[in-house]
């Protein structure tokens, strides 16, 4: 996207910072782009036309910029300014070792718990094959991070919840490189049915199991489209 399309993107976000434009508001919208694909990455963050489309001062634009660098989705280079993190074949690899940990653990929490809401889990499930049967599949991947993240919740913990979504955010800077393509996300929608029908019957160890044997399958695709984007 050109810079001044993004820019034009970020003075449409400028009433959801209402009166309070704190830096943790500035860095949810800046995440949110990022993610999206707005600023891909590589792409630098600038200062001043960040701060002119948001109406922020450059103070509150560079706390919200270390919350960013903080989550591993921005990073300064000295004398050249603020930039979206380009990951490497080896951040791939330690998110989904990650992801494994975190998604998995999750669903032995949520064996344990009395009630387990599985209502966000069955909307991003929906909401992938509605986006798929439209051809949109840059939405069936925003719905399968959708479904990652309810997968976490489901451990019923606040700081599992946020590690997912830093983890996703940083998941997300790859798919914005990534295919979207029907061969690229049309398997996932297929586990994803697949899992929640288990989680419903409340078969949460062959749901992690194929959680586990999925997440290990994305992480080689991903592997894969990184290196084909390198050759």
């Amino acid at each position: 996207m050109s810079t001044s399309a993004a820019e034009e993107t970020l003075a449409r976000d400028r009433p959801l910072l209402e009166r309070s434009g704190t830096a943790e508001r500035v860095a949810e919208i800046l995440r949110q782009r990022i993610t999206e694909g707005v600023f891909p990455p590589g792409s630098r963050l600038s200062e001043p036309s960040i701060s002119a489309a948001l109406g922020v001062s450059r103070n509150t634009l560079r706390e919200s910029f270390q919350l960013l660098a903080h989550e591993r989705l921005a990073v300064h280079e000295l004398n050249r300014g603020v930039f979206v993190r380009e990951l490497t074949a080896q951040d791939i690899s330690d998110l989904y070792v990650m992801r494994r940990v975190t998604e998995c653990g999750a669903l032995r929490r949520a064996s344990e718990l009395s009630t387990v809401d599985l209502s966000a889990v069955a909307a991003a499930v929906r909401d992938g094959r509605a986006a798929a049967d439209e051809g949109d599949w840059q939405a069936v991947g925003t719905a399968s991070i959708a479904f990652h993240q309810a997968v976490g919740d489901l451990a019923g913990s606040e700081r599992v919840s946020t590690t997912m979504r830093q983890v996703l955010a940083e998941t997300r800077l790859f798919f914005v490189l990534a295919e979207n393509t029907r061969a690229f996300f049309e398997p996932f929608l297929e586990r994803h049915e697949r899992i929640l029908r288990d989680l419903e019957r409340e078969r949460f160890g062959p749901a992690e199991t194929a959680l586990e044997k999925y997440l290990r399958e994305a992480e080689k695709q991903l592997l894969a489209a990184y290196e084909r984007r390198d050759s």
